[in-house]
């Protein structure tokens, strides 16, 4: 199967766009979305985990701190 090429304009950005949740530390963890503009496709999954993992860790520490 031929490898996909891209058109003759070349990838383009994605336009992510966050907004902020008026959470401090969620925020800072999700304007991390905005870095998969730069990455060529076969890199986004690192920051979509990166972005998991925090996301996870803070909803983490928000349950800890209703004990």
């Amino acid at each position: 199967m031929p490898e996909a090429t891209p058109g003759p304009e070349g990838p383009q950005p994605l336009g992510v766009v966050v907004e902020a949740t008026g959470n401090t530390e969620v925020d800072g963890v999700l304007v991390r979305l905005e870095d998969a503009d730069a990455l060529p496709t076969e890199d986004h999954i690192e920051v979509y985990e990166d972005v998991h993992r925090g996301l996870r860790d803070a909803l983490t520490r928000l349950d800890d701190n209703r004990s």
